[in-house]
């Protein structure tokens, strides 16, 4: 009687693991006040690389040109990190981490965190209604541990901040109707609600 030789595995096929679920945030990088200067020479250009889980995913803001140690990006960028994570490590946060771009090396600026669990609170992301917007400051830390600065950031309790509107029957008479009705004060926050 022949019997598979151990090594073989007895002809056993290994499973491989299926990628994680990701979920997605939508964060509002606003601003920065007080950052420490860390180019002497020419004048500081600093972005910021926002990450739940830098080993997957880390989007980018654009270079500020003009602000220098008080940069205004008003940027929103979409986060990935895996499904379930809040709920399962209390500590997983939002990082944020400020570079000044330079043309041979970044220099790290600073870097602030969020916890997911003090932004995130649930709630339905189909709701049909307008965020509004809330600003949130936090300290912004020198790599050597140093309080340095403040960052302006916001991130929707549902974790977007316009409604997706998936029909196209949307249209813009209910938006001229919406505004008939707002007084025609609201044709920015309309303007928003069609992207």
């Amino acid at each position: 009687m022949n019997h598979p030789h151990p090594s073989t595995g007895g002809g056993q096929r290994r499973i491989a693991a299926a990628p994680p679920r990701l979920r997605e945030v939508e964060v509002l990088i606003i601003s920065a006040q007080g950052l420490k200067n860390v180019k002497h020479v020419t004048k500081m250009r600093p972005y910021a690389e926002v990450y739940v889980e830098k080993d997957v995913h880390v989007a980018r803001t654009h270079v500020d040109e003009k602000g220098g140690t008080n940069p205004a990006w008003n940027d929103t960028v979409k986060v990935k990190f895996r499904e379930g994570l809040p709920e399962s490590e209390v500590l997983a946060a939002l990082n944020v981490d400020i570079y000044a771009h330079g043309h041979v090396r970044e220099k790290p600026v600073g870097s602030a965190r969020v916890l997911l669990n003090d932004v995130l609170k649930g709630g339905d992301a189909a709701e049909p209604a307008d965020n509004p917007v809330q600003l949130m400051t936090v300290q912004v830390w020198r790599p050597s541990g140093r309080p340095h600065g403040l960052l302006n950031l916001w991130v929707p309790p549902t974790g977007r901040f316009l409604l997706r509107r998936e029909s196209l029957s949307f249209s813009l008479k209910e938006l001229a109707e919406e505004e008939e009705v707002a007084g025609g004060s609201g044709g920015g926050r309309l303007e928003e609600r069609r992207c």
